[in-house]
């Protein structure tokens, strides 16, 4: 048990997959995910995209693969990007065969609405053959019409039943590289049926509250119902759907993350809503702070209060702190301890400096300890020979 037992979360068991290079489940880090959303044809805009998204940090992006088109294109995606690419598939088994054959890390696709078992067999071949996993993905906007039938409407049965009939095709054929999904755009509905899911599978989940809406509205469902399951342990990788560019995508994911202290990424913000008490524009200066900040990947955090009522106490819980002051003269703490003032005149670029600096120490004092231990690694090596 930790220091503060009430932040703990105790991940839910799963086995590990992986997809491409990055490992699903286990103990492996929550992955971020998105999608593209240029047409895959066009190879420029869909790379140019996914540079956007790794760029803030994307761990693994899914492309639509619709027809023989967008599967000759992705070969060209695949070598191009930098993280693995998961290829979406609806019903044309050969699309999944010519994508796997291509270089797709994973296939999305409902074995279910593939066709045949021997179709899925097919599937099952090549994505052995090419080293894919695939996602198993169930919808409550695309239930099979036999579940719709018995159970009246989207449950969280009806999706937990469609899961277990498509991960038992894939079963079936000895395939056991597979993740599952159980998205609905109903948050009730999607946070049931993952947690019934949870206990009656071990393989990774992956998360996503499904057509959450435009980027203020998606990104409050998405936390809510994504963020009730990850504090009680529940996902292996996530989804943020939003009616926004994929990047924004990412970035949510990743604050989801930061804020359960799952994963941290970047320079996190503790900020002030602002009253009549601030000593300077707290609104702007935060808003000026993260897009001057947003190019900094080396988890750190950063307070922005505008006056000395809570400034101080949140100061001492982050690496770096700005409390307003009077006249235009703020307290600047480093590392939780006063340090200096500064004036208004300046104050976004002297913060802006103090991050990078302390972030470049950070990153010094990490590569450090990597070098100690890659040298302590070779000794031992050495000493064994």
């Amino acid at each position: 048990m930790s220091l503060r037992p009430w932040r703990d979360i105790v991940r839910r068991p799963s086995r590990q997959i992986m997809v491409g290079k990055v490992p699903v489940g286990g103990d492996a880090p929550v992955s971020v995910q998105t999608m593209t959303n240029t047409p895959t044809t066009d190879v420029r805009a869909t790379v140019d995209q996914i540079r956007r998204c790794e760029e803030v940090g994307v761990d693994i992006v899914r492309v639509s693969v619709p027809d023989v088109e967008s599967a000759v294109a992705l070969k060209q995606i695949v070598r191009a990007a930098k993280v693995p690419i998961v290829a979406d598939i609806h019903f044309h088994y050969k699309r999944a065969l010519e994508a796997a054959d291509a270089g797709a890390a994973c296939l999305r696709i409902n074995p279910g609405n593939i066709g045949s078992s021997a179709r899925v067999a097919e599937v099952v071949r090549a994505a052995k053959a090419n080293g894919c996993s695939i996602r198993i993905g169930v919808n409550g906007g695309s239930l099979e019409r036999d579940l719709l039938e018995k159970y009246g409407e989207p449950c969280p049965d009806a999706l937990v039943e469609s899961a277990m009939d498509h991960i038992k095709l894939l079963q079936d054929h000895d395939f056991h590289e597979y993740k599952v999904a159980v998205k609905a755009s109903d948050l009730f509905l999607a946070v049931a049926a993952y947690q019934q899911l949870a206990e009656r599978v071990d393989c990774p989940l992956h998360l996503g509250i499904t057509e959450a809406g435009g980027l203020i509205g998606g990104t409050v469902k998405s936390s809510i119902g994504m963020g009730s399951l990850l504090w009680f342990g529940i996902g292996d990788t996530i989804r943020v759907s939003l009616s926004a560019e994929p990047e924004e995508e990412v970035r949510v994911g990743y604050e989801i993350l930061k804020a359960l202290g799952i994963r941290t990424r970047g320079v996190r913000v503790v900020s002030c809503p602002s009253c009549a008490r601030q000593g300077f524009d707290v609104i702007r200066t935060v808003e000026a702070l993260e897009a001057r900040l947003s190019h900094i990947a080396t988890p750190l955090s950063l307070s922005v209060l505008g006056c000395v009522v809570n400034g101080p106490g949140e100061a001492r819980e982050t690496d770096i702190g700005l409390t307003g002051g009077g006249a235009g003269k703020h307290m600047v703490y480093l590392s939780g301890i006063t340090d200096h003032t500064v004036q208004d005149e300046g104050m976004v670029d002297h913060i802006v400096r103090l991050v990078e600096a302390k972030a470049a120490e950070i990153e010094a004092a990490e590569a450090a300890l990597e070098a100690i231990a890659a040298a302590e690694a070779g000794g031992v090596v050495h000493a064994a020979e």
